[in-house]
């Protein structure tokens, strides 16, 4: 076989080399990251627990010595209790809470499940429940993806139009300055417009600048509808908007708010705002992780060769070529 049949097969496998050097590298920095982690909330959060444990086994203790030993209580019936109340106080079913398969809250509940969020205070019941959510959740999910993805593709075009538009400012401002006249078709020395990408830190710089005013917009709403600090409702935005979803706390699950309809609507529009923010944040964060990795195998010398990662942005393009 001729050299110029075996080169694309060599410059393919050397591209497969890399990007498996990469993967590499990213599994053993995640697992790292998760250890680092584990360590971190095993530190800061396991006497917080323990503290707990043995305030609630102190409490019922004292119960029982009140009123198991002088028989006014069977100590059965009060496991049972607590049992039903446990279950209860998840279903949302006492007297402080809401209805949560309401239409409302069955709305909110499917918004949780196709955005993946997925908090866990309202969950399926029945047999047939769970399988609807199964057979409805597939599709749905797919398609908030989808939906993530089309909205990031319009935001990065937008973004970038108008930072090149800024960028074409400065260019011709600095022209003129140096007495070059605008449009006359000289080439520029430093800059060249027409080529110009927005780089791609300064677009995850927008983003996060983006989700950080959506998330303190929201958690002002949230900490005067829930009596939440505005600490807690920072925390809950972000477990929201990043699709955690952890479920300690969870808005539109208690009664007596001063406009309801007004209230649900504001949190549904700035829970998919801000998940959209986020989740283009991610995506374009993700990029600045690949570079990373690059450079720490070009430092490593774990390759030779790395087709260099961009780092500015390009408008999203369809398989046809033109801008989406």
């Amino acid at each position: 076989m001729s050299e110029n049949r075996r080169a694309p097969f060599i410059g393919c496998h050397s591209q497969q080399s890399e990007d498996t050097a990469r993967f590499v590298l990213l599994a053993f920095c995640i697992l790292c990251y998760w250890l680092l982690g584990a360590t971190v909330f095993h530190i800061l959060e396991s006497d917080c627990e323990k503290n707990e444990r043995l305030n609630y086994t102190d409490t019922i203790d004292r119960f029982l010595e009140k009123y198991v030993a002088t028989g006014l209580v069977n100590e059965t019936e009060l496991e049972r209790l607590l049992q039903k109340n446990e279950y209860a106080s998840k279903k949302g079913l006492v007297d402080s809470k809401r209805p949560r398969w309401d239409f409302p809250g069955s709305f909110y509940f499917v918004g949780t499940v196709v955005t993946t969020i997925g908090f866990g205070m309202t969950t399926p019941s029945t047999v047939f429940g769970k399988v609807a959510l199964i057979i409805y959740g597939v599709p749905g999910c797919a398609a908030m993806i989808l939906f993530f993805n089309l909205f990031l593709e319009r935001l990065i075009t937008f973004m970038a139009f108008l930072m090149k538009d800024c960028h074409r400012r400065k260019v011709e401002k600095r022209r003129k300055t140096r007495g070059i006249p605008v449009g006359d078709g000289h080439p520029d020395d430093y800059e060249q417009v027409d080529n110009w990408k927005p780089s791609v830190f300064w677009v995850m710089l927008y983003l996060l600048i983006a989700a950080s005013i959506i998330a303190g917009c929201a958690s002002a709403m949230f900490s005067h509808g829930e009596k939440w600090s505005y600490f807690d409702s920072i925390y809950f935005c972000f477990v929201t908007f990043s699709t955690i979803g952890l479920g300690d706390q969870v808005t539109i699950q208690g009664t007596g708010y001063e406009n309801p309809v007004l209230y649900s609507l504001g949190s549904f529009f700035f829970m998919i705002a801000g998940a959209c923010c986020v989740y283009s944040m991610y995506m374009v964060g993700s990029i600045v992780i690949k570079m990373c990795l690059t450079w720490i195998l070009l430092k490593l010398n774990c390759i030779q060769k790395v087709q260099s990662i961009p780092q500015t942005m390009s408008p999203p393009v369809n398989s046809a070529g033109t801008r989406v």
